[in-house]
C-alpha cells in the first residue's frame, strides 16, 4: 500500500506551476516598478510576485533591522526557531526603508532564480 502524502503531491504540481508564472512575470519592467514603489501601490503583476515571496518559510525569511530609530536599516535572515537570533545577512546599511525593502526584493530575486536554474 502506498503511503505517500497526496496533499504534498498536489501541492508540489500547484507550486511548480505557481513557479513557472512567477518566472515569466520577473521582468527588468517589474524589477524597476518595484525599486519605484517598494511599498505601493502595486501593479496586479507585482502584487501577485510579491505574495508568492512572502508565503515562503519562516526561516531564512529576510527581514528589516532598523540600526536606530529611523535608520539606517540592514537586511537580516529569520531563524525561525524560538529564542535564535536573526542572522545579518551582509554589513550594508540602507538610508531609507524603501532601499532596504527593494534590496530584499532583489535577494528574492536571485534566490528565486538561482533554485529555477537548478530545477532545470
Amino acid at each position: 500500500m502506498d503511503s505517500r502524502d497526496r496533499d504534498l503531491d498536489c501541492y508540489m504540481l500547484f507550486d511548480r506551476q505557481i513557479r513557472e508564472q512567477i518566472d515569466r512575470l520577473l521582468t527588468p519592467e517589474l524589477i524597476e516598478e518595484h525599486r519605484r514603489t517598494p511599498i505601493g501601490p502595486q501593479s496586479d503583476v507585482l502584487a501577485r510576485v510579491l505574495n508568492y515571496f512572502r508565503r515562503a518559510p519562516i526561516v531564512g525569511k529576510y527581514a528589516v533591522w532598523a540600526t536606530g530609530s529611523f535608520g539606517p536599516y540592514q537586511i537580516i535572515a529569520l531563524s525561525g526557531v524560538r529564542g535564535r537570533r536573526p542572522q545579518l545577512v551582509d554589513q550594508r546599511d540602507y538610508e531609507t526603508l524603501e532601499q532596504a525593502y527593494h534590496a530584499i526584493f532583489l535577494r528574492r530575486v536571485a534566490d528565486f532564480r538561482s533554485h529555477r536554474s537548478e530545477e532545470k
